[in-house]
């Protein structure tokens, strides 16, 4: 296995895991390799240093309490991210995503409600679609 570090066309980065270079290539070539950021399937390597393995001891694991901690900062970000910069088109997002894949609407960043079954068929016709991480619980409505 190998790990590359990616670029998406709009440069976001990311990184993901391939038999070998040729399964990279076949895969950028059929359009399976997508930005989890903005579904692009343009995807380019990135230039990285060499895992180099040596004496020195590592940094103790994190706590399990950290990780979560830092998951759910990260969650946070995307969907600050996402409401700041896409349209929130409420209930009609099956529909609007649909029109939009097929060009019947303007190509623009989305976001709103869809139920599973539409989730379901959106994937099934190929249309990009994730769900948004979950908002953080308001502090009134905690115990």
């Amino acid at each position: 296995m190998i790990r590359y570090a990616l670029a998406c066309e709009h440069e976001h980065p990311f990184e993901a895991w391939f038999s070998n270079s040729a399964d990279f290539d076949a895969q950028v070539e059929r359009g399976l390799v997508e930005c989890p950021l903005c579904a692009s399937r343009r995807a380019r390597k990135q230039i990285m240093a060499p895992a180099v393995t040596g004496t020195s001891k590592t940094a103790p694991a994190p706590s399990p309490e950290a990780v979560q901690t830092m998951m759910m900062q990260a969650a946070q970000k995307v969907r600050a991210h996402v409401e700041a910069n896409f349209e929130n088109v409420g209930d009609s997002f099956a529909s609007e995503a649909r029109a939009i894949h097929e060009g019947r609407s303007e190509a623009r960043g989305i976001y709103g409600n869809a139920t599973a079954d539409e989730v379901r068929a959106l994937r099934e016709d190929g249309v990009p679609c994730a769900p948004l991480p979950p908002a953080r619980p308001r502090p009134e409505t905690l115990n």
